[in-house]
C-alpha cells in the first residue's frame, strides 16, 4: 500500500465510511477505490483518470486534494484537457439512461387499451351510421311514421296485425281491400298457449335459435312489447337478408304482432330489457343485453307455408 493510499484509507476510516459509501458518493467503482488505496494505478482505466479519481476520493473523505498531491509526488500527471467534470457527467448520466426503459412497459400497457377503445368506438359509430333507417317498408315501426289516432284495426290484415287506411299507409304496406270481404282468406284459428311449445334448440355464433312446435294449420303469434328505447329489426327467414318486417327505434308503449310461418323469423334487439318478446304468450330471452334470436316453426303434419300462414305483417303500436 502506498503512502497516499494509506492516508486516504485512514481518512475514510476516521469518517466511518466504507468503500461502498465512498463509491456511492463519488460514483467511482469500488475496484478503482481499492486500487488507489493499494497504489496500483495500472488497474485504473487510464493515467489521465488517476489524479481525478484521487482528488474526488480525497474530497469525499475530507482531505485537501492539493495538499495530498503535493505531499505525495509519485502520482501520475493527468493530461491538460482531462477534468473531473467530464468523468462525473459520464457517470451521472449512466443511471438515468438505465432508468428510461422502465417507463416503456408502463407506457405500452396504457397505450394499447386506449387504442383498442378508440377502434371499438369508431367501429360502433360507423355501424350505427350505416344502419340509419332509410325508409322502413311494410314491416317498419308505425310509431315513427304514423299517427296512432289514425290507425284502425282491420280483420283483413294478414298476420293478426292492423292495416292502416289508404291515405296514411306507409309505402309498400300490404292490405286487403275492405270492399271485398268475401275475397279475404279466413285466418287459421290461433293455437292456444298450451298447444305451442318453445324450446331453446341451439346457438349459431351470436344467434340463439328456438324451436317452436305447434299443431298443423294453427297460427303462432309473435308479440313484441316495448318498454323503452331499443333498436329493433325483425326479418322473415333465417337472417337479416330476408323480408324486412320491422326496422327502427322503439319507444315505451309500442306493441307489435307478427305471424310465424315455415320460413322462420329473425329478431335483433339492441337493448333486450326494453323489448319483451313472446310466442303465443310464452316469453323468450337469451339473457343478453343485446339479443339475436331465430324462431324456427316445427308445424307437424304439413299444411304450413300456404296463404293462411305465409306472410307476417308489421304490427301496429300502442301508447
Amino acid at each position: 500500500m502506498s503512502e497516499l493510499g494509506r492516508h486516504l484509507k485512514e481518512a475514510r476510516l476516521q469518517k466511518g465510511m466504507s468503500l461502498d459509501d465512498v463509491q456511492e458518493v463519488t460514483k467511482i467503482r469500488k475496484k478503482y477505490l481499492e486500487a488507489i488505496e493499494a497504489g496500483d494505478y495500472k488497474v485504473l482505466p487510464g493515467s489521465f483518470y488517476v489524479r481525478a479519481f484521487i482528488k474526488t476520493y480525497a474530497e469525499a473523505v475530507g482531505v485537501n486534494p492539493d495538499e495530498l498531491m503535493e505531499e505525495h509526488g509519485n502520482v501520475p500527471a493527468a493530461p491538460v484537457d482531462t477534468t473531473m467534470e467530464t468523468v462525473i457527467q459520464k457517470r451521472s448520466r449512466k443511471p438515468e439512461t438505465q432508468r428510461n426503459p422502465k417507463w416503456l412497459p408502463t407506457l405500452l400497457m396504457w397505450t394499447f387499451p386506449v387504442l383498442i377503445l378508440v377502434v371499438i368506438y369508431l367501429y360502433a359509430s360507423s355501424t350505427m351510421n350505416d344502419s340509419e333507417p332509410e325508409k322502413a317498408d311494410n314491416g317498419s315501426l308505425t310509431t315513427a311514421t304514423q299517427d296512432p289516432s289514425k290507425v284502425q284495426a282491420s280483420p283483413t290484415a294478414a298476420g293478426g296485425g292492423a292495416a292502416t287506411s289508404a291515405p296514411e299507409a306507409t309505402a309498400g304496406a300490404e292490405s286487403t281491400p275492405t270492399t271485398a270481404p268475401s275475397a279475404t282468406p279466413e285466418p287459421s284459428a290461433p293455437a292456444s298457449p298450451g298447444s305451442v311449445t318453445v324450446t331453446q334448440d341451439r346457438k349459431s355464433g351470436k344467434t340463439t335459435i328456438y324451436k317452436v312446435s305447434a299443431p298443423a294449420g294453427s297460427q303462432v303469434q309473435v308479440e313484441i312489447a316495448a318498454s323503452g328505447v331499443s333498436w329493433l329489426e325483425v326479418y322473415k327467414g333465417e337472417n337479416s337478408k330476408g323480408e324486412k318486417l320491422s326496422f327502427g327505434n322503439t319507444k315505451a308503449g309500442d306493441n307489435m304482432s307478427f305471424t310465424l310461418d315455415s320460413e322462420g323469423m329473425y329478431i335483433k334487439s339492441g337493448y333486450s330489457p326494453a323489448t319483451a318478446i313472446t310466442v303465443n304468450g310464452q316469453v323468450i330471452t337469451d339473457g343478453k343485453t343485446s339479443s339475436r334470436l331465430l324462431l324456427e316453426l316445427d308445424n307437424s303434419g304439413s299444411g304450413n307455408g300456404g296463404p293462411e300462414n305465409g306472410a307476417a305483417e308489421g304490427g301496429t303500436t300502442g301508447e
